[in-house]
């Protein structure tokens, strides 16, 4: 996705810095929307779609990531999430709640660049037509590897754009641990003890999607001293 294309939504109940942001992004070629809550936000979303939402936790009224969680009902748009520093309880309860990174304030504008290019460069690519699906089936799951798809029956499994890469990464190498290492740098983050607890969260909500029992994995391994694996049937 180049970055002409791509559409930002910024959620800040402050307007000092949804001003200062839009102006930045849209220097660096972005097209950028603003909501000053999760009330707007849900009314700018109601009409337009994003390619990535940038959102404070928080804020008046529904915190940030109590909407993070209600929108990934409906909706997988990579949600980069701005907290306090200091509130790791907050920055893992987003990634729970199904944001895919986090960036604690205060910050420097050029590292939010940083942050919001990584994300982007993680989403799918279109897929190309005539191409022959390679599909991985996890019990009643089916993975499209070409398409980046996950499909339960007829019901496509929403997956957010971190889950996606991850599945990416994991289809490119079934039956192979992948360590938490790799996984970070493949995600394009920075090395470090909490960026690889950042991965253990979003595997732990990639597999309540695909696994019968998240708590027992079998599709999902966890590889004792050597990370993760994708085990298909």
């Amino acid at each position: 996705m180049s970055r002409m294309d791509a559409h930002l939504l910024i959620v800040d109940d402050d307007e000092r810095i949804r001003d200062l942001l839009r102006k930045f992004l849209m220097r660096h070629g972005f097209l950028v929307s603003t909501a000053r809550d999760a009330a707007h936000a849900r009314r700018v979303l109601a009409g337009l779609e994003f390619d990535l939402i940038v959102m404070d936790v928080m804020m008046p009224g529904e915190d940030g990531v109590s909407l993070t969680r209600s929108l990934r009902d409906t909706i997988t748009t990579p949600i980069l999430l701005l907290t306090a520093r200091g509130e790791t309880e907050h920055r893992i309860a987003g990634l729970e709640a199904g944001a895919d990174d986090y960036l604690a304030k205060p910050f420097e504008p050029k590292e939010l660049l940083l942050r919001i290019n990584a994300i982007l460069r993680r989403m799918p690519d279109t897929p190309v037509a005539q191409t022959v699906p390679k599909i991985l089936h996890l019990g009643p799951i089916r993975y499209d590897i070409e398409r980046s798809e996950m499909w339960r029956g007829d019901q496509l499994v929403r997956l957010t754009a971190t889950e996606s890469q991850l599945m990416r990464i994991f289809s490119a190498c079934p039956g192979e641990p992948v360590n938490r290492a790799k996984l970070v740098e493949d995600l394009g983050r920075d090395r470090g003890q909490a960026q690889e607890r950042a991965v253990d969260v979003q595997i732990t909500r990639l597999r309540r999607k695909i696994e019968p029992d998240p708590k027992q994995p079998r599709y999902l391994q966890t590889v004792r001293g050597a990370g993760y694996m994708l085990a298909p049937d």
